[in-house]
């Protein structure tokens, strides 16, 4: 059993403590120490036990589209219910830019397109240390081409890693006429870390992903030094954020990431950008995978659910 930080004792409940327990016993806390292609078999097999079975009413195929090192992966979910949906997610799995893929999120995109009735797309992006920054950008940014052209407003969304790719890809063509339409983003890096943003320290020793984790995900997708004003890289570095997709960020309050979440939302409101920000207390990083064990991790997924109904609609009228 994780041993239980008097710090989060209060903030946790059972539910996540289970949770939280579960996962160590995937994935340790010093699973980050472990060379990379050991990361990601305790990843995929951490994810493979968390897995739920895909909801009925989907059919599912894997495609690929052109990217800048060869095919980029993709799979699409497609609710048999809807002949022609409102909307298109272009959903970014999270991961650390180190580990994760189509298999990783496969349940969370196939819920996401049950709940809100929209085709997913999800987009297995080339991964860090052997493609660094700005590869993975660049898968993503390929695939939003590529699915753009077939004509229907898109969502963007992502977790974690995925988050960050989501928000740079929105941030870089905002101002296109085939702009996305909404991003939500769950438990986002978007470069607090080198902000230094309050949360870093204030739960720097957080269940499930600790500070010190957050710099190795920040080092190793760059060979040299980490951009200091590259957006791509950093969302929050822009220096513009006028004309972006309407936004909602969904945070969790025991994760480093949390404040990064607070501060793309002021950017954009005070750019007179919509953008919503639910911080989620008692939830730790990673949550999504706790949706069906615990009531307020389920809760929070309807709402990111909710968020990405309500602007797919809101784009589609």
């Amino acid at each position: 059993m994780t041993k239980r930080d008097p710090f989060y004792a209060p903030r946790i409940d059972e539910e996540i403590w289970a949770f939280i327990d579960r996962t160590d016993s995937f994935y340790p806390p010093d699973t980050v120490d472990a060379d990379i292609a050991t990361q990601r078999a305790v990843y995929d097999e951490m994810c493979a036990a968390f897995r739920q079975k895909r909801p009925s009413g989907l059919s599912v195929r894997d495609e690929s589209i052109p990217g800048g090192d060869g095919e980029i992966p993709i799979r699409r979910y497609q609710p048999h219910a809807t002949a022609e949906p409102a909307a298109i997610v272009i959903y970014c799995h999270g991961g650390g830019f180190v580990v994760g893929g189509l298999e990783s999120h496969d349940d969370v995109c196939a819920e996401i397109a049950a709940a809100t009735g929209f085709s997913v797309v999800s987009v297995d992006y080339r991964l860090c240390p052997e493609h660094r920054h700005p590869a993975a950008y660049n898968d993503v940014l390929a695939a939003f081409e590529a699915i753009s052209k077939e004509g229907n407003p898109i969502i963007l969304c992502g977790d974690s890693a995925g988050g960050n790719l989501a928000a740079a890809v929105c941030l870089a063509i905002r101002h296109r006429p085939d702009a996305p339409a909404g991003q939500v983003l769950i438990y986002p890096g978007l470069g607090g870390e080198i902000m230094g943003l309050p949360s870093y320290r204030e739960e720097a020793h957080a269940p499930l992903l600790t500070t010190r984790d957050v710099m190795f995900y920040k080092n190793v997708r760059v060979e040299g030094e980490v951009p200091g004003n590259d957006p791509t890289y950093a969302p929050l570095s822009a220096r513009d954020f006028t004309g972006a997709a309407p936004c909602v960020i969904v945070t969790a309050d025991c994760d480093p990431l949390r404040d990064d979440g607070a501060t793309y939302v002021k950017r954009l409101r005070d750019a007179g950008v919509e953008a919503e920000w639910i911080n989620e207390p008692g939830l730790v990083h990673g949550y999504l995978r706790a949706r069906t064990s615990s009531e307020r991790a389920k809760h929070s997924f309807a709402r990111i659910c909710d968020a990405i109904a309500r602007l797919g609609a809101a784009a589609g009228r």
